[in-house]
């Protein structure tokens, strides 16, 4: 027997979708080929099972569904941190949630404008380390202390002599100084 006799066709999952049912809209939202309008419906569903399947199933899953499912379902986070279509602005008013892992999530927002390097967890002070919009000074601070090191020697906004030089200590095992700038300058860029 052939897969195309066994699996339903996609008018099927277009009626289940549109059902009164929540446990066939429910199916409808875990078939990764509804086209784009109805998962966008099933999206605002009454039903929270109905909202989130797109999620974890559908390529054209809206954004603001996955950030949704984030905060919401913290088993569904790694997978949903894969996704092409997940946000990575946005996220900033999260900055004062009670979950760490979503406070990380909203410390790397680029649209932050002042990431909480100060955060009592540390994962939320290593996204912090690296975003974007820390000044080299606060980056310097930051490489100086273990917790923070690594997310802020990634930031995109280190200064690139700073980054061969963190390059060049972790391939030769050479001291580096704390980049030197006289009182007064800011740090090259």
């Amino acid at each position: 027997m052939s897969d195309s006799l066994l699996e339903p066709s996609p008018n099927w999952f277009a009626a289940c979708a549109a059902s009164e049912e929540p446990v066939l809209r429910r199916v409808a939202a875990s078939w990764p080929g509804l086209p784009a309008k109805l998962v966008a419906t099933l999206a605002r569903d009454d039903d929270e099972e109905v909202r989130i399947r797109p999620a974890g199933h559908h390529p054209l899953a809206p954004p603001h569904l996955l950030l949704d499912v984030f905060v919401t379902r913290p088993a569904h986070r790694p997978h949903l941190l894969t996704l092409p279509a997940f946000p990575s602005t946005g996220r900033a008013h999260f900055i004062g949630h009670p979950d760490p892992d979503v406070r990380a999530l909203a410390a790397a927002d680029p649209t932050l404008h002042e990431p909480p390097v100060e955060d009592p967890d540390d994962a939320v002070r290593r996204a912090a380390a690296v975003n974007p919009n820390l000044t080299p000074a606060t980056l310097e601070t930051l490489l100086t202390d273990p917790r923070t090191a690594e997310g802020s020697a990634a930031d995109p906004s280190l200064p690139l002599p700073r980054t061969h030089a963190l390059l060049d200590h972790c391939l030769n095992g050479a001291a580096i100084p704390p980049a030197a700038v006289p009182r007064g300058e800011s740090a090259p860029m």
